[in-house]
């Protein structure tokens, strides 16, 4: 099996989109992370859930936890629609990150060891120039690899 035999479309979001936005298709749609990608559909972060949480919670108070503790249940239950003026790409590292991406004819191993090798719970599948064709999810991928093993 390839990665273009599992691929499957899913919401992107691009770096112009605001940050309640990203955690709006993350949630709704029930994925492990968000792919980000530019104005021509290429990958330019795969961003795991957390590093999505992440860009929600102001960085004082993620540098101090104690901070947290000042904030009423009230407020600490809205922090994250504070950010609505941030865009995704506001919040990603100045430094540019390599997207997690495999090509078409990817095997599942190759898929699998980017996983496991940059703790990457989905990875973007991308032609020949780039171009997104679809995602791979970590729970698409075990579950691939179990039917494709013979029975127990």
């Amino acid at each position: 099996m390839q990665a273009r035999d599992i691929a499957v479309k899913l919401p992107t979001v691009t770096i112009h989109d605001p940050v309640t936005r990203a955690v709006r298709v993350m949630t709704l749609a029930r994925l492990p992370g968000l792919i980000v990608v530019d104005d021509d559909s290429r990958p330019r972060v795969v961003l795991p859930g957390t590093q999505v949480l992440r860009m929600t919670v102001p960085g004082a108070y993620q540098e101090d936890p104690a901070l947290t503790r000042a904030i009423d249940e009230a407020h600490a239950d809205l922090f994250w629609q504070e950010r609505g003026e941030l865009t995704v790409g506001d919040c990603l590292p100045h430094q540019p990150i390599k997207p997690a991406t495999v090509a078409l004819d990817a095997t599942l191993l190759e898929v699998a060891a980017l996983m496991a090798r940059l703790r990457s719970p989905l990875v973007a599948v991308v032609d020949r120039t780039g171009i997104l064709f679809g995602t791979i999810t970590l729970d698409r991928l075990l579950t691939s690899m179990a039917l494709a093993a013979p029975d127990d």
